[in-house]
């Protein structure tokens, strides 16, 4: 049974932590389109600071991914389950950039 976009926000949700608003839309192909945005912290204006880039790495891993980056470095001392991760998202990073 694949789960309802309804349950993916709220696993999503749990696992960004206290800090992150969590939505789920849909893509022009009808593909889950995962945006967080930080409840304390504004990008441009006094737009909250989100996960979503235009085109197609904005999948689950992909937004939970900069998630995290945006907790370490912007709220070191918050605590999420998503920072669990955060090794293998490092490493994810680190072969998307082309490292060894």
């Amino acid at each position: 049974m694949v789960a309802s976009r309804s349950a993916r926000e709220r696993k999503a949700a749990r696992e960004a932590g206290p800090l992150a608003r969590v939505r789920i839309d849909l893509d022009g192909e009808q593909q889950f389109l995962y945006r967080i945005s930080c409840t304390s912290c504004t990008a441009r204006g006094d737009r909250a600071w989100s996960t979503h880039r235009a085109g197609g790495d904005n999948g689950y891993l992909a937004a939970m991914d900069r998630w995290s980056f945006h907790l370490v470095e912007k709220h070191p001392g918050e605590d999420a389950p998503c920072l669990a991760y955060l090794a293998e998202a490092q490493q994810r990073l680190h072969e998307k950039r082309g490292g060894d």
